[in-house]
Parts: structure tokens; C-alpha cells; sequence
């Protein structure tokens, strides 16, 4: 199990942390427009998942911003998924003000389906711990950070470099 805290208080995580070479778990998520979003949607890609605790705060908005403006270099066979509680509402408005529009937001706000399967649902918050999964096109989990504590930057350029190295690049 991960150990994280969040503003230097100990946060209870599912005991289930994902490693990388595990198959990624499979989850059910909610897209902005409330479709139901799986990881079989973006089968056959690699995928970047940047999990923040909410969207409205300034490192998790530095950190989807980081990747927006990034996902241009990392190809097309790559996708850039941000996992949050946020209102599915909340993170279009957010995307639209921001000039979001290379990074996927999908909230994990009904059933914590994304959360409890990754390892990162912080009970006492009902948030997600800050986190970077990369999943490769054989949906193997290859890279994974789970950040220590929830108000730090994760290490964007390790990330950036498991993408492309998982992309072929």
C-alpha cells in the first residue's frame, strides 16, 4: 500500500497499489458530457493517467496544464487521461477557461471505481492521492508515482520520458 499525506496529515489508501508490470485495472469513470468512460475506450494506445485531487487548485491545475501543453510531443498513439472527484460540470468549465483541450478530464466522482482499483482513494477526503499511471498499448502498467504528499508536483519530465519511451519515441 502506498503511503501519502495530504497538507502533512496521514491519508488511508486501498490496499491495492498498482506496480509497474501489473496488467492495469480496469475502471468505470464519468466524462464531461456524464458518459461512462473505461480503459478498454482507449485500448490499443498508450495512455498517460494524471490523477489530482481537484482541478481548481494551483498544482493540479499547473500539473493538467504541464501535460496539455506537452501532449503535442508525445504523439498520436497517446492519450492523456486527468482523473479527479470533481463534478463532471466542473471540469468542462474548468478545461474551457483554462484552454484545456489535449488532456481528457473524467471524473471518478459516483462510484470511486478509478480510485479504489489504482490505489489512491484518500478515505478521509474523498479525493484522489496525486499520481501518474502510464499504461502501455498492451494495457501494462509501465510507469507509476505515486506522489508522497498531495500538495507536491509529481516528476512531470520522468512521466513525459515513460510515455515516450512506451509510445516508441
Amino acid at each position: 500500500m502506498a503511503s501519502v499525506t495530504f497538507k502533512g496529515n496521514p491519508m488511508t489508501l486501498p490496499a491495492n497499489e498498482v506496480k509497474v508490470g501489473d496488467k492495469a485495472p480496469d475502471f468505470k469513470v464519468l466524462a464531461n458530457d456524464l458518459s461512462e468512460v473505461t480503459l478498454a475506450d482507449s485500448a490499443g494506445k498508450v495512455r498517460l493517467i494524471s490523477v489530482v485531487p481537484s482541478l481548481d487548485t494551483g498544482v493540479c491545475s499547473t500539473q493538467t496544464n504541464k501535460f496539455n501543453s506537452e501532449a503535442a510531443s508525445m504523439g498520436d498513439n497517446v492519450e492523456i487521461l486527468t482523473i479527479s472527484n470533481d463534478l463532471p460540470f466542473a471540469q468542462k468549465r474548468w478545461c474551457g477557461a483554462n484552454e484545456v483541450d489535449a488532456v481528457r478530464t473524467l471524473s471518478d466522482h459516483r462510484d470511486l471505481s478509478f480510485g479504489e482499483a489504482y490505489g489512491v482513494t484518500m478515505k478521509e477526503l474523498r479525493l484522489l492521492a496525486r499520481s501518474i499511471f502510464v499504461v502501455d498499448a498492451n494495457d501494462t502498467v509501465t510507469y507509476v508515482e505515486y506522489v508522497p504528499e498531495g500538495t507536491d508536483h509529481p516528476d512531470y519530465e520522468k512521466a513525459i520520458e515513460a510515455v515516450k519511451e512506451a509510445a516508441g519515441k
